[in-house]
């Protein structure tokens, strides 16, 4: 049976936090590179709140159109202020060469939400030096990237493969959304930003859907230390934001959120731990939040933790909206995106020859008139006995399928016609090569060469 995590807030603290709308829990938003600044532009016109946005890049242009507060430009001396030119290699230099300046900014943080797309060179190369830095200050850190759409090609996708396997070493808790999964999933006729508009917003949905969960305070609420608990060192990560309405609206909303298209190839199962938060009006059921962390759990492990919450808001208007983040998988090791194992060769053992059946080489010999056979007993005699005249290739059609193969010399014994052996089926439509004779213990179909 799990353990159910629960804060109630009905302390004097509690409410004037509430009252205040502000969290004393210290939380920044690192968009690193071009697409964690998308990502932190789209953030802030979410009127995310109750955290503080930096963004990072070599691209000085780029740069300069971000909504964040704090913008550093990393890697003067490196870039010229011109980028990393798609090189991960470069933008972890920009880093490392700028890591006091990302150590200030960070300092003082109780959590910290780094943001990328993996694949270029900034994003890639800086994200890893970034969570390092803020490991190092004790921050909670948590990675919400993105992987390349498919049709990016094969260099970028390497580039985020290897991307994520430094990341994956610095951070507490890891959240892959793969870009390829959004396409197979949206509008085919959105237009080339609505789709990078669309990523970014699932990327968002990551990172507000944790921050909420801190920052909201509700009737049941979830706090830092229970995200602490939940992440810290936890590695990969499985998120999912689901809304229902109607009648089974508590049942959509956990489904949905478990079963999220966009991240299709992820399951919680065996999770060890669950946070769920749940937002509604004020007139969810205790019988509908069973329902809800009773659906959630189901395919967790048997001894699963989980931190629930419940924030009343009034301008759902009889929705439910559940989040979940799922952590403690067996294998915290693997990444999301990687490549398969080469699978070993078996070699299998030579079959014994039996001498009643016609083999391989028996019908090499039959075929090319060698006059002996290498193979069984059976295919011995029946070389030595019979002899098949060889035809050019404009006969064969005639002399081999209308004559060796036709159904009233099948039975014939003399020269130049035999019962063919099960499997040896002719070719009608191939002069060059008449026969065809299918090892069906092979499962595949084998041409013998006139």
């Amino acid at each position: 049976m799990g353990n159910l995590g629960i804060s109630i807030v009905d302390d004097e603290t509690g409410y004037e936090a509430e009252a205040s709308g502000c969290s004393p829990t210290v939380i920044k938003v690192v968009g690193c590179g071009g697409g964690g600044s998308n990502a932190v532009n789209r953030m802030i016109f979410r009127e995310l709140s109750n955290v503080d946005f930096i963004v990072l890049n070599t691209d000085l242009q780029a740069l300069g159109r971000s909504r964040a507060a704090t913008k550093l430009a990393i890697g003067q001396k490196v870039t010229k202020g011109l980028g990393a030119g798609g090189k991960p290699e470069v933008g972890e230099q920009a880093a490392e060469e700028d890591k006091e300046l990302i150590t200030n900014e960070l300092r003082g943080a109780d959590m910290v939400f780094i943001t990328a797309g993996m694949g270029g060179g900034t994003g890639t190369g800086s994200a890893p030096v970034v969570a390092r830095i803020a490991k190092e200050l004790g921050c909670l850190t948590v990675a919400v990237v993105t992987t390349p759409f498919e049709f990016e090609g094969n260099v970028r996708m390497r580039q985020a493969q290897e991307g994520l396997k430094k990341l994956h070493e610095q951070v507490d808790s890891l959240i892959v959304i793969p870009n390829e999964q959004l396409f197979k999933n949206i509008d085919k006729n959105l237009t080339v930003k609505e789709s990078f508009r669309k990523a970014d917003e699932v990327l968002c949905q990551g990172v507000e859907g944790i921050s909420n969960i801190i920052t909201n305070p509700g009737d049941v609420n979830t706090d830092f230390a229970d995200v602490r608990n939940a992440m810290a060192g936890q590695g990969n990560a499985i998120f999912g934001i689901g809304i229902g309405e109607g009648e089974n609206r508590a049942t959509d909303a956990a489904y949905n959120a478990i079963h999220n298209p966009m991240l299709e190839n992820s399951k919680i199962d065996g999770a060890k731990n669950l946070l769920v938060n749940i937002c509604a009006s004020e007139e969810i059921t205790l019988a509908e939040v069973g329902e809800i962390c009773k659906i959630v759990s189901a395919s967790a492990d048997k001894d699963y933790n989980m931190f629930w919450g419940q924030v009343t808001q009034p301008e759902l208007e009889g929705k439910i909206s559940v989040t979940v983040i799922a952590t403690g998988f067996e294998d915290t090791g693997r990444i999301a995106v990687e490549k398969q194992e080469a699978v070993p060769e078996v070699k299998s053992e030579p079959k014994p020859v039996r001498e009643d059946t016609f083999s391989l080489n028996d019908m090499n010999s039959i075929l090319h008139k060698t006059g002996s056979s290498t193979g069984s007993a059976l295919g011995g005699e029946f070389v030595a006995s019979h002899s098949i005249p060889k035809t050019p290739d404009a006969e064969k059609k005639g002399s081999l399928v209308e004559g060796i193969f036709s159904e009233e010399n099948t039975s014939s014994s003399g020269s130049g016609s035999f019962a063919p052996p099960a499997g040896f089926i002719p070719d009608e439509n191939d002069l060059v090569k008449p026969a065809i004779w299918n090892k069906s213990e092979y499962s595949r179909t084998i041409r013998l060469d006139d």
